[in-house]
């Protein structure tokens, strides 16, 4: 008796698989193929919005540290021109110490004021990056 029951079983179980894979009607299709559609639309333009506001953000901080890069710049070479203004200061003085009374006063204050109008410069070129 065991075994008149599993050849009905089997054939139900072919029935009931062969009805999962039926044809849709042609509105049905179309419908689902529409709201596919649009779905696939709706995350496209989600996509795109991200990927723009990646771009944006990238840019915006692509600019940044691009500016960060040209103060860096600009400050290091003001930077180098006051050490060289100190090193041309040293020689100097030191070629002022050779003259003696007015002459070597005179000399020592245009050393000064040439090593202040770099540092002033520099200071200007520092501010105008900063």
């Amino acid at each position: 008796m065991r075994t008149s029951f599993w050849p009905a079983g089997m054939a139900m179980a072919l029935l009931a698989l062969g009805g999962c894979n039926k044809a849709q009607s042609p509105a049905e299709v179309q419908r689902d193929v529409a709201s596919a559609a649009k779905s696939a639309a709706e995350n496209n333009t989600q996509a795109n919005e991200k990927q723009a506001d990646v771009a944006a953000s990238v840019n915006k901080d692509l600019g940044d540290a691009t500016q960060n890069a040209d103060t860096k710049t600009a400050d290091a070479s003001a930077d180098a021109a006051v050490t060289r203004a100190e090193g041309n200061h040293k020689v100097a003085t030191a070629k002022c110490e050779s003259m003696a009374g007015d002459a070597q006063k005179a000399c020592k204050d245009e050393a000064d004021a040439a090593l202040e109008m770099a540092k002033a410069k520099a200071k200007a070129t520092k501010a105008d990056h900063n």
